[in-house]
């Protein structure tokens, strides 16, 4: 069996799809995308189809070497999400080779189900309350919510009531016995962490989300140490060696991308490096189904997952929901909380290709804010 042909499709609402047909006419499904950087994505993709086509595509250790390392430069967002999509395309056709799930191939399931959450609020969170009281009537237990939108490098008083009143109103739709995640999303300073962390913590949120920017790693054990909440972080490293840090800091949860952080096969090795630190793996996946089937086929088989995101419903979706690009949607049905193990082969979907090229007709350049402070100088988003 050999690599015959990769197509990538520019996908609204912001996801770039890659399929990998083989001379069989197996086909495998990948999401290689950076939000805001599709395009670019897709030019890596295919400088890497290059080395790719006419290969063994079951190959997928050897390949992964090659396309990571085979270019003497190495690493950083856009090439790690090239061969992300690349690589979950791979496993979906490895599984279906050999008749299989992808958690099979990894070892087998370790669990039946797999735990999930939602977003609510928006990036500037607004009527908490609410969303959270939908999510809860939809039968999730857990939510994530952004801790504020732009944030003073050392906030005021009020800044800092902001973000507990937030987490507070969904503590209190939320009960003792589900959990609200809270994502500073970078934007917040170590000072304005070590001001704010401690005041949320009698809310007891379930983790606290990217604290720091991931380029302030250095600072990452002082906000450990001084924090009462769990503290998660990952979605902006792309490799194990970038976690490396950030474990030895203490971190609780690590928070790799599927479609960023080298795809299937990199993320069950992040996921063994935390375990042997005492960290639990929650993918990042704000994302389309795709990197959720391929996110939810590593969690049915690592033993220190803890829980999984998914975008269902997501603010970042006009124009387009995951579940528009799925044949079937009964995979993705949650069930009190959790979406069950998968039973068919690959990742486990069958990705409507109609569907697909019709939207890449339609094509997207979704790109993420710029914000700025009051006096005109950056904020980060």
């Amino acid at each position: 069996m050999k690599i015959d042909r990769i197509e990538t499709f520019l996908v609204p609402p912001r996801w770039l799809f890659c399929r990998v047909e083989t001379d069989t006419g197996l086909v495998g499904w990948g999401e290689p995308v950076v939000e805001g950087r599709a395009e670019v994505v897709r030019s890596a993709v295919e400088v890497l189809s290059e080395y790719l086509l006419g290969e063994d595509p079951l190959h997928i250790e050897r390949h992964w070497q090659v396309l990571t390392k085979g270019g003497f430069y190495r690493g950083g967002p856009i090439l790690s999400s090239a061969v992300a999509g690349i690589d979950q395309a791979l496993w979906d056709i490895a599984g279906q080779a050999y008749g299989a799930p992808v958690h099979a191939l990894l070892g087998g399931a370790v669990r039946d189900r797999v735990r999930i959450y939602s977003w609510v609020g928006g990036d500037e969170p607004g009527e908490i309350a609410e969303h959270v009281a939908a999510q809860v009537a939809a039968g999730l237990t857990g939510v994530k919510m952004n801790a504020s939108g732009r944030l003073s490098p050392i906030p005021t008083s009020a800044e800092v009531d902001a973000v507990v009143r937030r987490v507070a109103a969904a503590r209190e739709v939320l009960g003792a016995h589900r959990d609200v995640a809270v994502d500073f999303h970078g934007r917040a300073s170590a000072a304005a962490v070590r001001r704010i962390l401690p005041e949320l913590a009698p809310l007891r949120p379930f983790f606290v989300e990217e604290p720091l920017l991931p380029d302030q790693g250095h600072l990452l054990r002082e906000v450990v140490n001084c924090s009462p909440v769990p503290i998660a972080t990952g979605e902006r490293l792309y490799g194990r060696g970038d976690f490396l840090g950030p474990l030895q800091a203490g971190v609780a949860v690590v928070q790799p991308d599927l479609s960023h952080a080298g795809g299937i096969s990199e993320v069950r090795r992040i996921a063994a490096a935390a375990e042997t630190y005492g960290a639990v793996l929650a993918p990042h996946c704000p994302l389309g189904p795709v990197a959720l089937a391929a996110s939810l086929q590593v969690a049915f088989a690592t033993p220190n997952f803890l829980i999984q995101e998914q975008s269902i419903g997501i603010h970042y979706h006009t124009g387009a929901e995951l579940l528009d690009y799925v044949v079937d949607r009964e995979p993705f049905r949650f069930v009190d909380g959790h979406i069950a193990r998968f039973t068919g082969p690959g990742l486990g979907i069958t990705v409507d290709e109609a569907a697909v090229r019709a939207a890449d007709k339609r094509g997207h350049a979704w790109r993420n804010p710029v914000w700025r402070h009051d006096d005109g100088s950056f904020a980060e988003w």
